[in-house]
């Protein structure tokens, strides 16, 4: 039996997909009135536990006869409103996951990180524009560089690491941003529907990627493989923001974004986004946190993973074909 926690997550419905070609048993936690849509063909597959990661007696009866647990469930946001319940969910959840497994003696755990968890180095003393490379040897370290959204990951590996330390067979996983077919007003999904709706403003910087079946099959071979207490970043390539929407537009045949926003107007924009999202309700596009980050060229190395299990990572250009013709846009 395998335990998934966010299952109907844009991962955690990946993984379900490909654990079920298989037909293993599989149990979920979710939480009252979850969306199951990314689910929809296959959620009569899956035994459904309904609960939260703060529950610690529904963690304990949704591990009872479990072997594998897949901890995928977080709460992505940068938005300040969300961040007191992200600390909760991320860290704590996730305390209370690795807790759980110890007492319920899982043979193994794979914890969904994110290679923000890894941290970016303070901006000071490094060569301007210059590209900067991070794979799983990064150090953490405190630089404005890193979000809330990555500190509450950072947190969260911390109790995964010191579950390892008290007898847990863990490995994590550090994916860059998550392409594939998803709610496409959420998270990084939303990078479809902006190149779809044509917005006409792209940023400087890099976006590093993944392909979103990559991270379930990375997931899967190594949740069953002898590796353990180790971790590995899942990174397909790295590209800029231009070139990221007009792969993503020209997929859709829309037009392309033309116009590259200044970096002196960032400080402009996310104040305006804050009160927009106040009047509206609705999440801000553009952060004080990820304004900082808008010429950020950072580079995530995948080539551990790709060495030790000859992994293959798809394509920009074939995700991106798969994603926007598969790409539900109700």
């Amino acid at each position: 039996m395998i335990l998934i926690t966010g299952c109907n997550g844009l991962i955690g419905q990946a993984i379900a997909h490909l654990l079920l070609q298989n037909q293993p048993a599989i149990r979920a936690l979710k939480r009252k009135n979850s969306d199951l849509g990314l689910l929809c063909n296959v959620a009569n597959q899956i035994e459904w536990i309904e609960g939260d990661l703060l529950d610690i007696s529904v963690l304990e009866n949704a591990l009872e006869g479990v072997e594998y647990v897949i901890h995928a469930a977080a709460v992505v946001s940068f938005a300040p409103s969300q961040r007191a319940e992200m600390y909760q969910v991320n860290v704590q959840g996730t305390a209370n996951v690795v807790n759980a497994c110890l007492r319920a003696k899982v043979k193994k755990m794979l914890f969904v990180s994110s290679v923000a968890a890894l941290g970016r180095p303070s901006p000071q003393g490094l060569a301007p524009d210059a590209p900067i490379f991070i794979d799983e040897n990064q150090k953490w370290e405190d630089s404005p560089l890193n979000s809330h959204y990555a500190k509450s990951k950072y947190l969260a590996e911390l109790e995964v690491w010191r579950g390892m330390a008290e007898g847990l067979a863990a490995v994590v996983v550090n994916p860059s941003i998550v392409l594939g077919e998803g709610d496409w007003t959420r998270s990084s999904t939303q990078l479809f529907k902006y190149a779809h709706d044509q917005k006409p403003f792209y940023t400087e910087g890099f976006v590093n990627y993944v392909d979103v079946q990559d991270v379930a099959k990375a997931v899967v071979a190594l949740l069953f493989s002898d590796i353990k207490n180790e971790r590995f970043v899942l990174n397909a390539g790295h590209t800029t923001y231009q070139k990221l929407f007009s792969t993503i537009a020209n997929a859709f045949g829309k037009k392309a974004p033309s116009w590259r926003v200044p970096l002196a107007l960032f400080p402009f924009i996310w104040r305006f986004e804050a009160v927009r999202s106040w009047l509206t309700g609705k999440a801000p596009l553009i952060t004080r946190e990820t304004a900082k980050t808008a010429r950020s060229k950072f580079v995530f190395d995948a080539s551990k993973l790709e060495n030790q299990l000859a992994f293959k990572f798809n394509t920009l250009e074939a995700t991106v074909e798969r994603v926007c013709k598969n790409l539900p846009r109700e």
